[in-house]
């Protein structure tokens, strides 16, 4: 089921099967350029001329600026607003497809898990499908994650 983000979010506002969407994010040469310069500097990601004759064929993005930038989007929409408590990781990272300068991407997240704590009341974990998908509905980016969640306060 689709949801939006609310003002502030707990574990309790997160069932199994839920899906968020944010975006959408779009991709520019020189910004691809200059995140790469700064975190990636391979020819593919820093210089067009290199990277057309690469076998990628043009100038790609980073799969970090990716990463980083379609996680932002989720951030800005309200994901984790008020009870994000951090995560212990990321699995199953894949980069699926080249983005290219011009691509404009969406990022949906399905919750896949949910549990409560034993430990600390304060807390639950949710398990995260996150997948980003460009202007053809093409898969370019996926992983799963766990996010700690502050639990509703009583009252």
């Amino acid at each position: 089921m689709k949801k939006s983000f609310g003002s502030e979010q707990y574990f309790e506002d997160f069932t199994v099967g839920d899906e968020f969407e944010a975006g959408p994010v779009a991709f520019a040469a020189d910004e691809i350029i200059a995140f790469a310069r700064q975190f990636d500097p391979q020819g593919f990601h820093t210089d067009p001329e290199f990277a057309r004759e690469h076998f990628f064929g043009g100038l790609i993005a980073s799969g970090w600026h990716v990463v980083t930038k379609t996680f932002r989007a989720l951030v800005d929409a309200g994901f984790l607003r008020g009870g994000g408590m951090g995560s212990p990781g990321i699995d199953e990272l894949r980069w699926k497809k080249p983005v290219r300068p011009g691509d404009e991407l969406r990022v949906v997240l399905r919750v896949t898990k949910t549990r409560a704590s034993e430990t600390r009341a304060d807390r639950g974990y949710v398990d995260l499908e996150f997948r980003a998908l460009n202007q053809r509905d093409e898969a370019v980016t996926s992983y799963r994650v766990v996010e700690i969640l502050r639990r509703r306060p009583a009252g």
